[in-house]
């Protein structure tokens, strides 16, 4: 099998799977979990030095950080409809996937990381307070785009609605309720079929 997707789908490997799944990509699913001693051992950091999942590899390219693999797997796939045809939407794709990158992931992980995945006694609740305040203004700009349109890149679903969307997987909890274009949308990506296989990997993990 030319794809394989390395870390376990309860991760941002998850990224990579809805690509996958999305685009009818057969693939082998490597399921390391992110705490794996292993991948901060030699074989694995062959694939990505990092020693963090996910990793892919595509017919011996080797590529981590779950957004670029995302990319690249729609715009080598176009025939799979993630990537626009034109270059304007190009520019779009790459504009809304860095600002998920820069403007909202930050965020939304330390909200995450303070109110749920490190453990309790190393919670900072002033810090998850701050994060869901900075990230209100990014989601009114998400909120206010897409109430001009049905996805981030004119009229159909693209990379970069699997990739903000999955960034601010959790959007309800972090205020996503005021947002009502945004939580329209946000439901529309998640209840894809693609994006149901990815999240059934969860379950069976």
């Amino acid at each position: 099998m030319a794809l394989k997707i390395y870390g376990i789908a309860a991760s941002r490997a998850f990224r990579p799977l809805w690509a996958a799944e999305e685009l009818g990509i057969p693939y082998e699913h490597v399921r390391l979990h992110y705490n794996d001693p292993s991948l901060k051992e030699a074989p694995f950091r062959g694939i990505n030095p990092n020693g963090t999942v996910p990793a892919i590899d595509d017919g011996g390219l080797v590529l981590f950080e779950s957004l670029a693999t995302t990319l690249h797997l729609a715009r080598t796939r176009p025939e799979g409809g993630l990537w626009p045809a034109d270059e304007a939407g190009h520019s779009q794709v790459l504009q809304w996937t860095l600002w998920a990158a820069t403007e909202a992931e930050p965020l939304a992980r330390q909200w995450f990381h303070h109110t749920t995945f490190l453990p309790p006694e190393a919670r900072r609740p002033e810090l998850a307070e701050a994060a869901l305040g900075q990230l209100q203004a990014r989601l009114r700009v998400l909120d206010e785009h897409l109430a001009r349109q049905p996805h981030l890149v004119g009229e159909h679903f693209t990379v970069a609605d699997l990739n903000v969307a999955a960034v601010l997987q959790r959007l309800a909890d972090l205020g996503g309720e005021a947002c009502h274009h945004a939580m329209a949308w946000h439901r529309r990506c998640w209840s894809r079929p693609a994006a149901q296989r990815a999240l059934a990997l969860r379950q069976a993990a």
